[in-house]
């Protein structure tokens, strides 16, 4: 499973795991791919109903063991604006705390134990923390919300370190 959602996201999570026919059981990884409140919210909770491995980058991790509101600033106008309006309706919200089982760095991990051909690839910018899924297929799932396509995330800590992350998943022939 690939991020564990805002805080209070346990019965969406449960709804749609029915829905594909996705038992609790069968999620052995929960992988943070950063720290940010959407991200880490609900994953204490996805844990325990699943009781899958949790994995967060290094440089994220105390958000989540010590319950740290994060929302990373805005980079383009819209995230700027946006942010401003939705901060005072966001900040309040509670991140259980959880020690994770897999604390990422700069090395890529392999996810073939956990019957995915492909690795978590440390692609820091959104915030320093951040990483990438990359399926051996090509793709590759980032925490970037609110984008379906190319273009500069809304959010996001150091835009240089974007721009290098992607030519890191560039150059490993992301699609």
């Amino acid at each position: 499973m690939i991020d564990g959602g805002s805080p209070g996201a346990l019965k969406k999570l449960e709804k749609q795991s029915s829905k594909f026919s996705i038992r609790p059981g069968d999620v052995r990884l929960i992988i943070l791919t950063h720290g940010d409140f959407d991200h880490i919210g609900s994953a204490a909770d996805f844990r325990a109903l699943t009781h899958a491995q949790l994995a967060i980058h290094e440089k994220d991790k105390g958000n989540l063991e010590e319950s740290i509101f994060n929302y990373s600033p805005g980079i383009t106008r819209w995230g700027k604006i946006s942010r401003s309006v939705l901060l005072p309706f966001l900040k309040h919200k509670k991140i259980s705390t959880s020690t994770p089982d897999i604390v990422l760095d700069a090395n890529d991990f392999p996810l073939h134990d956990f019957g995915i051909d492909g690795n978590i690839v440390y692609t820091p910018g959104h915030t320093m923390g951040s990483v990438s899924v990359l399926p051996d297929s090509g793709e590759a799932f980032v925490g970037f919300p609110f984008r379906s396509g190319p273009g500069l995330p809304f959010y996001g800590k150091d835009l240089k370190k974007i721009k290098e992350s992607w030519k890191i998943l560039i150059a490993r022939g992301v699609r």
